[in-house]
């Protein structure tokens, strides 16, 4: 699963290694997961799903969401329902933000197939589905 940092998530973590800054505050206790039928990149960008039934995924970081990584990857232990489109669309992507709207992107996973999400079917990303790394 290819994908990303943004580049604002790449310098919060640069600073926070190299400069001493906090990285905690900057970084919410919930993430935000939207489905995107154009991929971002690092430097933002990107086209996310809008659709009635379709809204971003708010996940608490933490062990039961997202276990503890190895070997320098995490993944989700615990699916992601996107709600019920009212048209269908492809998904290239999931991407990462720090709002429930808006937000700054952190990071983004494309998918090596796209996901076809069909109208009046609830779209849903099941667990272990994203896979990321720092590499």
């Amino acid at each position: 699963m290819a994908g990303g940092k943004s580049t604002y998530l790449s310098n919060l973590f640069l600073n926070w290694l190299y400069g001493g800054d906090a990285i905690e505050s900057e970084v919410p206790a919930t993430l935000y997961f939207a489905a995107m039928t154009v991929a971002p990149t690092a430097a933002g960008g990107g086209t996310e799903w809008t659709d009635a039934g379709i809204s971003r995924v708010a996940k608490t970081r933490n062990t039961t969401n997202f276990p503890t990584s190895t070997a320098a990857l995490i993944s989700n232990a615990t699916s992601f329902s996107f709600g019920t489109p009212v048209a269908g669309a492809t998904i290239e992507a999931i991407a990462v933000y720090d709002a429930s709207s808006g937000g700054n992107l952190l990071d983004w996973a494309v998918f090596d197939v796209p996901k076809i999400a069909t109208a009046g079917v609830v779209f849903t990303m099941q667990s272990w589905a994203l896979q990321r790394t720092t590499r």
